[in-house]
């Protein structure tokens, strides 16, 4: 199912979005969505199973079929014989907005607030975030433990996507560096599914108590190793024959990003595999980073660019790069190999 709104229509929504999310956190606490999803599910049945009055039920519904959550089939006068079923994937959406651990309550403890009312302004340059509401690069070790426990929670495609092509990406690998790979939870998830692989995790020093605590829990005491530096000022340790950029080249400018393949390419053993995840840009994509646009009005250090796969397929080639493939996915994994032999 597929709505597609008037522009009149979708700002409606947007107005009384704290209605809507009401809505959508009721569903999903009561348990509402675990009967909708699999459908159909007639409105009588449900008014009893939930032990809620039928004719509120419908409205309740029909705000979530104004949202596009929800097929109704209405076939006559008898109202409790209505029929639902929810857009397949539903439940577990809206657990990742609203449930426990959710992105976006991660996100809402960013201070936003401070911009609410005065885009104009800081689209002038007059209001901006400051270091204390939010610097980028982090500067204090506070900071930037706080900051990769806040990416650590965004992962879940991420680790989808590398579990699904497991087989595909390591049988052959050894040893792997994760630039920028936060807490070391995305590698641990790697090494869950890649037993001949040690993974180093490559990022500022602060963040190696997180390191090893993520190593404690999850398990890899001798396979998961952190290694500090900065990208930005150093060159990217070498000896490894697979090398990681998750989420890290969307916050640069388009030279940095260049630089750091160019970097990549010249760090890998020959033969080596470079594998690159970002939010690749879509409308979906766009609209899911909704929250990260409108924050990062705010800081101009911070580029947050979606850049379009093509972007990083053309990047790759151009520094050299050979057997370049988009691996599908919740998010795409690019992969790309150094050639065997460098002449």
């Amino acid at each position: 199912m597929t709505l597609t709104l008037s522009p009149r229509a979708l700002m409606s929504l947007l107005a009384n979005g704290p209605k809507a999310m009401d809505v959508l956190e009721t569903a999903f606490d009561m348990g509402l969505l675990d009967a909708l999803e699999p459908g159909p599910a007639r409105l009588d049945a449900l008014a009893t199973r939930f032990g809620v009055r039928p004719l509120r039920l419908y409205k309740f519904l029909d705000c979530l079929e104004s949202l596009g959550f929800l097929a109704r089939d209405e076939p006559g006068d008898d109202i409790g014989a209505t029929g639902y079923r929810a857009v397949p994937g539903l439940r577990d959406a809206v657990a990742a907005v609203v449930g426990p651990g959710a992105v976006e309550r991660d996100r809402d403890r960013y201070p936003w607030r401070r911009l609410h009312g005065r885009l104009g302004a800081s689209l002038r340059g007059e209001v901006s975030m400051s270091d204390d509401d939010f610097a980028w690069p982090p500067k204090t070790d506070a900071q930037t433990a706080d900051f990769e426990r806040s990416m650590a929670v965004g992962l879940t495609p991420v680790i989808e996507a590398v579990r699904r092509h497991a087989d595909l990406l390591w049988p052959d690998r050894h040893r792997l560096l994760d630039v920028g790979g936060g807490d070391g939870t995305l590698a641990a998830h790697v090494l869950d599914t890649a037993p001949g692989l040690r993974a180093d995790v490559y990022n500022l020093p602060a963040v190696a108590p997180l390191v090893a605590a993520t190593r404690v829990a999850r398990g890899h005491p001798e396979r998961l190793g952190f290694v500090g530096g900065d990208f930005r000022t150093e060159p990217l340790p070498r000896g490894y024959d697979a090398l990681s950029f998750v989420r890290v080249l969307h916050d640069w400018p388009n030279e940095v990003a260049r630089r750091l393949v160019e970097q990549a390419y010249e760090a890998l053993e020959p033969g080596g595999m470079l594998l690159i995840c970002e939010e690749f840009r879509t409308p979906d994509r766009l609209a899911m980073q909704f929250f990260w646009s409108y924050f990062l009005i705010g800081v101009d250090n911070c580029v947050s660019r979606l850049r379009e796969v093509e972007f990083y397929t053309k990047l790759l080639a151009e520094a050299g790069f050979e057997r370049v493939a988009v691996l599908p996915g919740a998010w795409e994994l690019v992969t790309a190999y150094k050639p065997a032999s460098v002449g």
